[in-house]
């Protein structure tokens, strides 16, 4: 091949990969070809040493962090001799808890002194309010707030939140201070550029950036989970401190990250800043927030119990246990419905539920949407205010329970149970499950000795040939899909299995319970 041939093929092959490589400029994806027309390389002399060709530079943070870090803060407290700095706001033991504890503060081992602890903030009123994260604060005796320019200014609690992890504080700097405005985090959409700035391990003002991996994440820290996930890199210290938009709006809360290692990995969590600007609003005006509370329990719907529910998909929140004299018990609420719409806004799951009706007032009337045999009833309840009463959530495993033979399961009466030393509550009718057959679809389910099954669908049931009879009737009009209530350990929830021998597949577990409906 001659020489010329050879300068031919490299310039065509040059060519090739220069039309097939792309920069990116603040007006998004452009070809490189474009750049090169634009700034074509100078000619030069024989000899005369090669000039660079300019470099396409990327568009920066620079401008943006300019203007928002001045109303970022650093926040420093000391706690109680013993007390815990960065008390986890996940359930104690969860291996969220764990991971929380090692990571952001806090710890079982705390030493009989007092201890110092970081976090980050930031101001959203030229008065000198400040939001942060509940677990930065609690437990601290003193809260003392360090400015982007140095000042350091004592800081008191206004109110705390510990079921969506916020706090809200005040300074009185004498002077307007700088703040931030949160936006619209219902707009931010996964693959959006995303910028924190706070104080990882004590290094204040550090800013990172990253794109919104996903929204709407539920990571068991409670009924009001509806976490923005972030690939910006956050660790300790980052807690409470904002995540921008490039507008430069607030549109998250920096909580939480997921690591085995310690450092960022690229998961980590922040509270949407629509949850903030209500939760912030009540703690400015009452140092508290009150939420709606209707009184049921409720559980996730899945394949399996949406057809033996008639329902079209899996979705909403299907009703587990109603508590007595609760709203709604009063409003008509049953075991077994199926909440599909509070007022007008859509309920697909428990935790759609709990937010919708967590954001009503107490005392407002609203309607919900229930599925019951099939039908849709509209139900007025009165909200009532939901009361502090420890512990959100409720425990239990997934179960599924089925009848004896074909599902894999031997029934016994109440009374027999009784008799074999079971402590079952007094008045309870309906048949004990007194073995499960390994491997079975009740195993596979889980359904254990020891459950009592008290109804099949919405038909309740007061012996073990009831349950069979309910059972084979439920199964032929269901496709071999059966929904059976429980009672475990004197919580009352629905479970679905299905049948073997049809060609429908088969549903092993479903999600457990949720806390009590918000």
């Amino acid at each position: 091949m001659s020489p010329l041939s050879c300068r031919r093929r490299g310039a065509a092959l040059a060519a090739v990969l220069l039309a097939g490589t792309a920069v990116f400029d603040a007006a998004g994806w452009l070809p490189v070809r474009a750049y090169a027309q634009s700034a074509a390389p100078t000619q030069t002399q024989p000899g005369a040493p090669a000039v660079a060709a300019p470099q396409v530079v990327l568009p920066g943070f620079g401008d943006l962090v300019a203007k928002v870090r001045p109303a970022v803060v650093t926040i420093t407290t000391t706690a109680r001799s013993g007390a815990e700095m960065g008390m986890s706001p996940f359930p104690p033991g969860s291996p969220q808890d764990r991971m929380f504890r090692r990571y952001f503060g806090g710890g079982d081992d705390a030493p009989a002194r007092q201890v110092r602890g970081l976090g980050s903030g930031f101001i959203v009123d030229a008065d000198g309010y400040i939001v942060t994260n509940n677990h930065v604060v609690k437990d601290a005796t003193e809260v003392e707030v360090t400015l982007d320019d140095g000042r350091e200014l004592p800081a008191r609690i206004v109110g705390r939140d510990p079921r969506t992890d916020l706090a809200l504080l005040k300074v009185d700097a004498g002077v307007p201070l700088p703040f931030l405005n949160l936006g619209d985090s219902d707009r931010a959409r996964p693959g959006d550029w995303v910028i924190a700035v706070g104080n990882p391990f004590g290094l204040g003002g550090t800013v990172t950036a990253g794109i919104l991996s996903a929204r709407g994440r539920d990571i068991h820290s409670g009924p009001y989970d509806d976490f923005l996930q972030i690939d910006a890199p956050i660790n300790r210290g980052n807690s409470g401190g904002p995540l921008f938009a490039l507008d430069g709006t607030v549109i998250g809360v920096n909580t939480a990250i997921f690591s085995p290692s310690g450092g960022s990995i690229g998961i980590g969590f922040a509270i949407p800043s629509n949850l903030v600007k209500s939760v912030v609003a009540q703690l400015r005006q009452n140092g508290h927030v009150e939420r709606g509370y209707i009184g049921a329990m409720t559980q996730p719907v899945d394949l399996t119990m949406a057809r033996a529910l008639h329902l079209a998909k899996p979705e909403g929140a299907l009703v587990a246990q109603v508590e007595e004299n609760s709203p709604a018990a009063r409003a008509g609420l049953q075991p077994g419905d199926v909440v599909t719409a509070v007022n007008d806004q859509p309920v697909r799951s428990p935790r759609d539920l709990a937010r919708a009706v967590a954001d009503l007032r107490p005392g407002t009337e609203a309607t919900l949407t229930a599925r019951r045999n099939g039908e849709d009833r509209q139900l007025s309840v009165r909200v009532a205010a939901l009361q502090d009463r420890g512990a959100d959530e409720v425990g239990g495993e997934e179960e599924v329970g089925g009848s004896r033979g074909r599902l894999g399961i031997a029934l016994a009466t109440v009374e027999e149970a009784r008799r074999a030393g079971a402590e079952i509550p007094p008045g309870t009718e309906g048949a004990v499950v007194a073995g499960v057959r390994p491997g079975s679809p009740a195993a596979e389910a889980g359904l254990r000795p020891g459950d009592i099954i008290t109804a099949v669908g919405s038909k309740r049931v007061d012996s073990p040939d009831a349950v069979v009879s309910a059972i084979r009737q439920a199964a032929r009009a269901n496709g071999g899909a059966v929904a059976l209530r429980l009672l475990r350990d004197g919580q009352s929830l629905f479970v679905a299995v299905q049948q073997p021998g049809s060609d429908r597949s088969r549903s092993g577990v479903s999600p457990g319970l949720s806390g009590p409906i918000r």
